[in-house]
């Protein structure tokens, strides 16, 4: 009736025999049946064991087949549990056929999702008194993919678990002597089993049953007599949960691993900063050998308590602890952590708010030692104010104090004393008696100068061979007193070297410093031009600015210079030289007998690269000598009359990058800018109308700007660059390393490549200090994609220690010296045309005439 109710067609049969009989007909005959409903027979017969014979063999196997029977009945459940198709339903709930029917004819599989095949097979433990039920879902769980043990009792339940590893198990609730309630509370209770996943399975639907099973610790509550289908996906719930954990315990270790792995300190707190983790390179750092001593601890109270010069920090005024409290990000937070020992390590750190299910959980700090990037910044910022070979102070650091001299003295009546000092004879003893006496002169005239200062008194080398000092709150009347007792120091004892003894002097030029001082430019003229009347009235002499002989002097030397500034660009008296710029790859031990040409041989061992030169400007006087710029540039400066100059030298600088055009090996030429012409809105057109008029490819050239000249208008600079750029060509910053400008200006220029100042080079490969700037300033570029280049370099055995610094191409005499005509060397070096162009070599070299060409 129940079943006819719901829209089945029923043929109701009153026996077994006539079941047998009806089954029998229908294996030889086409009518069919759609499934079979039949009761649990309370005792066995043969007619009975026919029937269900009949229907697990193969004639009826896939026939679905509902079983009503006592929900006790071991017999029943093995039977439903060896037959596919099968469902068994107790007696008690015979209403719910009709649903148990329809789940056997159309099973919903839409809900029914696929296990996951990562990982082992799961292991299970299966505890029952019968072994009947523990053959029967034993060979159910194997086929479904799981690995099982049995036991037959609480005890051999227990020695199983402890002795070999389970994930799941799955426990009888009635068992003679102890319940599985007892086994699932001790396995839950015990270290070495309580991440074993339990199950209670009971033939008996209570529930008082299923409430006492839970209430032991059992995360699922299965039925004996339930579908084998439903038993199964119960079984692969308690298999997935199992998975899941294994997958974010796998998880966290590998958390683990990394974070134990990690260079940088990290440790992890709660809302109120008790530590909560910390990974191995955190204890290193902190000095500790042991996470237990920090563990549970108050980070603030263990770590970062005071200041690095010991300073307590009050709770209420520590930004980490605030952050913690708060939840809050903090990035870069420079402060000291304190050591086990009792010692302050300077460190950055990052504070990161952690939550877990969007509650916030506690923060995670990661930290790092700056104690060495201390040491480089400072290290950096010494050589960014001071001269690497004598040790004092430079022009940049000097001009400063200058200007703030200046500032102090037009807030008072008081005096001082500006004083520019040149070395008599310097270029003669550097040429005779080489570099090495030269630069030793220079170191000793450093040390005997700071002999005679004053606490209060500031002392610099501006640049070859000149010093600057400022004499603070002297009368200008006593000038000529302070003048001499430096000079009296100079020349108190010869200057010895190679077993030659050189007398020193010093020619001195004063300009007085009061509150009329308009600038500290116009300063250090007044001094120029002094000591330039001192060098003219014999050497070794003191001579002060008046404003009569001195603007009298400047004007007549800028005029003659101006005037001959003019005709050379009318009349095409200025003449190029060409400097060789080479790869250090494959560099080999030149020694001191490297020769002027070895860029020849470094190209052909560079067959890959471009042949690239510096252009250096010479100008012709009247008997065809050449002049270098030092002595015609500061005119040409002072004059406006760069734009011009720059110009011209792009112009006939492209004339002869057309000539070798088609040399086997391409050339690359960088071409200096002043930054007057940073300021010409139309230079980038002319460079295109040159490129294109000389038919140049425009990649192949480089301008150079001059790190230790101002830019006045940067962003002015940064427009006319910016036009420059959009013809591929590269730029260059000149003198890196020394000059006044930051990182950010650099960057605001976009320099492709960065050229390091000469003054770095000239200690190496000796000196250590030379050697780490140059490394760090060489790292600093290659971080930001730069191409690095060493000037002015001396000496062959400096090029080696260039290239363990990580210099990427060089540039000097002991390289190449400049030569007046533009040639592309070919891919392989030719015996013979070092000697064929020595001559042209020496012609590039200009004398020194008078002042000219320091």
């Amino acid at each position: 009736m129940l079943l006819t109710q719901r829209g089945f067609g029923v043929t109701a049969l009153g026996s077994l025999d006539d079941t047998y009989t009806l089954l029998m007909r229908a294996a030889g005959s086409t009518s069919r049946f759609d499934a079979v409903v039949i009761g649990w027979p309370e005792y066995s017969d043969g007619i009975a064991e026919d029937v269900f014979g009949l229907l697990h063999g193969a004639l009826f196997e896939h026939l679905p087949v509902l079983v009503l029977s006592d929900s006790t009945s071991a017999a029943a459940i093995n039977w439903r549990m060896t037959r596919p198709r099968t469902s068994l339903l107790p007696w008690a709930d015979f209403q719910e056929a009709p649903a148990a029917l329809s789940h056997l004819l159309e099973p919903n599989t839409k809900d029914e999702a696929p296990i996951s095949d990562d990982g082992p097979p799961l292991r299970m433990l299966l505890v029952d008194d019968s072994a009947t039920v523990r053959a029967a879902f034993s060979r159910l769980l194997s086929k479904d993919g799981f690995i099982v043990e049995t036991a037959s009792g609480v005890a051999e339940g227990l020695n199983k678990l402890r002795s070999q590893t389970f994930d799941i198990a799955v426990v009888d609730y009635f068992m003679p002597g102890r319940n599985g309630t007892e086994l699932i509370a001790e396995l839950r209770h015990h270290p070495q089993t309580a991440r074993v996943v339990p199950a209670i399975i009971t033939g008996a639907y209570s529930d008082d049953v299923i409430r006492a099973s839970l209430a032991s610790g059992a995360v699922e509550c299965l039925f004996k007599s339930e579908a084998k289908e439903l038993f199964i996906a119960r079984i692969n719930s308690l298999a997935r949960t199992v998975r899941d954990r294994k997958a974010i315990e796998s998880e966290r270790r590998r958390l683990e691993g990394i974070l134990s792995s990690v260079g940088d300190g990290v440790y992890m707190v709660d809302p109120e900063g008790g530590i909560r983790l910390i990974n191995p390179a955190a204890l290193d750092l902190l000095g500790y050998s042991d996470a237990d001593a920090l563990l549970g601890k108050n980070a603030y109270e263990a770590v970062h308590y005071a200041h690095e010069d010991g300073t307590l920090i009050p709770r209420g005024q520590c930004p980490l602890l605030q952050s913690y409290a708060r939840g809050s990000e903090l990035t870069g937070w420079q402060t000291a952590f304190w050591t086990q020992t009792g010692r302050a390590v300077p460190v950055e750190c990052t504070v990161f708010p952690m939550r877990v299910d969007g509650e916030r959980s506690g923060s995670v700090i990661a930290f790092r030692d700056v104690s060495a990037r201390r040491r480089l910044e400072a290290d950096l910022r010494w050589a960014a104010e001071h001269d690497t070979l004598t040790k004092l102070h430079n022009r940049h650091w000097f001009e400063r104090q200058l200007e703030e001299e200046i500032a102090r003295l037009r807030r008072s009546h008081q005096t001082s004393l500006l004083l520019f000092m040149d070395v008599d004879r310097f270029k003669y003893i550097n040429d005779t008696a080489g570099h090495g006496a030269g630069d030793q002169l220079l170191i000793e005239v450093a040390q005997r100068l700071k002999l005679r200062l004053r606490g209060s008194d500031h002392l610099a080398r501006m640049g070859g061979d000149e010093f600057a000092l400022i004499l603070r709150n002297v009368s200008v009347e006593d000038y000529q007193n302070l003048a001499d007792g430096f000079r009296r120091a100079l020349t108190a004892a010869p200057f010895s070297y190679g077993g030659k003894s050189y007398r020193i002097t010093t020619s001195i030029g004063v300009a007085a410093l009061d509150n009329r001082t308009l600038s500290p430019s116009e300063a250090m003229a007044q001094a120029d031009l002094a000591c330039h009347n001192a060098k003219n009235s014999g050497r070794n002499q003191t001579a002060v600015f008046t404003p009569d002989s001195g603007e009298r002097a400047a004007m007549d030397r800028d005029l003659g210079w101006s005037v001959r500034l003019e005709e050379a660009l009318r009349h095409n008296l200025f003449v190029l030289a060409y400097q060789p710029i080479v790869p250090l790859e494959g560099i080999l031990s030149e020694g001191s007998d490297g020769g002027n040409e070895l860029w020849r041989r470094q190209l052909a061992r560079n067959p890959e690269s471009p042949a690239m030169f510096e252009v250096l400007l010479r100008m012709k006087d009247s008997q065809g000598e050449l002049i270098l710029p030092a002595a015609f540039m500061p005119t040409a400066e002072r004059f406006g009359m760069m734009r011009d100059i720059d110009r011209w030298v792009i112009e006939n600088a492209l004339r002869d990058l057309r000539n070798v055009r088609d040399s086997a090996r391409p050339v690359s030429l960088t071409i200096n800018l002043h930054t007057q012409s940073l300021g010409d809105t139309g230079l980038a057109a002319y460079v295109t109308n040159k490129v294109v008029e000389y038919d140049i490819d425009a990649s192949q050239l480089i301008f150079e700007i001059t790190e230790s000249h101002a830019i006045d208008d940067v962003a002015g600079a940064q427009r006319v660059l910016h036009d420059l750029r959009q013809l591929a060509l590269r730029i260059a910053v000149d003198d890196f390393g020394t000059g006044f400008s930051t990182f950010a200006y650099l960057r605001q220029l976009e320099a492709d490549i960065l050229k390091i100042d000469g003054s770095l080079i000239q200690g190496l490969p000796h000196d250590p200090l030379d050697r780490t700037v140059v490394a760090a300033l060489t790292s600093i570029a290659e971080a930001a994609g730069k191409i690095t280049i060493a000037e002015c370099v001396e000496d062959p055995e400096a090029l080696i220690a260039l290239l363990e610094c990580g210099v990427d191409l060089a540039q000097g005499n002991a390289v190449g010296q400049p030569r007046l005509h533009l040639r592309a060397p070919p891919l392989i070096a030719v015996k013979g045309e070092e000697a064929d162009e020595e001559q042209e070599t020496r012609r590039a070299q200009p004398v020194e005439k008078h002042s000219v060409g320091k």
